[in-house]
């Protein structure tokens, strides 16, 4: 998606009405998604024998998880609104798997913390980047660049098997998606999206980055704060 000519790029917002429109379509689908990942968890997190397979196919399924999140991304331009929501809504379910196997490793008490820490966490950074006056454009090369990093970093510590090193992945894991979710959800406000794709599209499209950010901050502080079992 190109970025020269946004409205973000340009320093033009639109009415306050039509920039609450953006999110409200964008949040809406968010949480619908992160509660689809969640009907998906909770029996995965109950299936033993599931289970069992999972912790042995981790890699295959980190990476089959990623590369579809990737194409959805790429094919919501270019399919029609309903197919773009219903692959948003597929990868939601598969990142269930993903959600139910981490959290099948730590205390149930602690699964819930860590939602409620990312939930305020997402919030709080949604709330500065809806109303700051600064623009976080020139941020988005260096948030791109961090989250490659940590791609790479966790697949070198899957071999490595650090605590150590996974805890400082995680640290700045959890930083770089929380100042994600501002420049997202500054993108959306000023109406990026819907200059390129138009409305429809563009709160899925919107939907997705919040909901990846979302996660992402979830399973960070879980490996973080988390009490294993």
């Amino acid at each position: 998606m190109q970025s020269q000519g946004l409205p973000s790029q340009i320093g033009v917002r639109p009415a306050p009405e039509l920039a609450n429109r953006f999110l409200t379509q964008s949040f809406g689908w968010m949480m619908a998604a992160v509660l689809i990942t969640a009907v998906v968890a909770i029996p995965v997190v109950g299936s033993e024998s599931f289970l069992n397979w999972a912790y042995r196919s981790w890699l295959f399924i980190t990476l089959a998880t990623f590369a579809l999140g990737i194409g959805v991304q790429l094919a919501i331009p270019k399919v029609q609104p309903l197919v773009g929501l219903l692959l948003f809504f597929v990868y939601a379910a598969a990142l269930g798997v993903t959600v139910g196997v981490v959290s099948s490793l730590y205390e149930v008490q602690s699964v819930v913390t860590s939602f409620l820490g990312a939930s305020a966490m997402f919030g709080g950074a949604a709330i500065y980047g809806a109303t700051t006056k600064r623009n976080l454009n020139s941020i988005g090369g260096f948030l791109f660049m961090g989250m490659i990093g940590i791609l790479v970093a966790s697949l070198v510590n899957w071999w490595l098997g650090s605590s150590g090193f996974g805890f400082i992945i995680a640290v700045i894991g959890v930083i770089i998606f929380t100042v994600y979710t501002a420049y997202d959800v500054q993108k959306i406000s000023y109406g990026d999206y819907a200059a390129v794709l138009g409305m429809e599209k563009a709160s899925i499209f919107g939907a997705v980055h919040l909901y990846v950010d979302f996660i992402n901050i979830f399973l960070f502080l879980l490996r973080i704060f988390g009490s294993r079992r």
